[in-house]
């Protein structure tokens, strides 16, 4: 195994924990913003998702203490559309959901052969924000009448 790069991965991590609190922010305000004969298993579908951020956020607060870093006070930039039906909030979120796919696999690039314990964090992250995208597709489904 090689050492690993410590100050990357911190700085990785930190990027992690601020792109995970702005969904905490993002999915509570989709949350109430939703509307319509459908709105409370979509607000329970937000509220869901916000507080698996924040899990998130407090696992990775955890681990980058474990490696002597200082887990930021920052939460990532957000954008607002002031779009609010359902079909744009699940397409801002499967565009949020991709990003964090995309932090995650590059911790695992960087960890790779150098932490196993960082190795299967990161792998078992990659699967659940892939499922995310799975299942906010599926949802954009009925709306569009195709894959998205």
């Amino acid at each position: 195994m090689r050492d690993l790069d410590q100050k990357k991965t911190i700085d990785i991590l930190n990027s992690i924990m601020e792109f995970e609190l702005a969904g905490v922010v993002r999915y509570t305000h989709y949350s109430l913003m939703v509307t319509g004969p459908n709105r409370i298993p979509i607000v329970d579908f937000f509220k869901t998702q916000a507080n698996e951020s924040l899990t998130h956020a407090q696992q990775v607060g955890e681990i980058l203490t474990g490696l002597e870093g200082h887990p930021s006070l920052r939460i990532a930039p957000m954008e607002e559309t002031y779009k609010h039906s359902v079909r744009d909030i699940l397409e801002e979120s499967l565009n949020h959901e991709r990003k964090a796919l995309e932090l995650y696999k590059n911790l695992l690039e960087t960890v790779n052969d150098a932490s196993v314990y960082l190795e299967e964090f990161a792998r078992t992250m990659i699967g659940q924000e892939e499922l995310h995208n799975i299942e906010i597709k599926k949802m954009l489904r009925d709306f569009s009448g195709s894959a998205v």
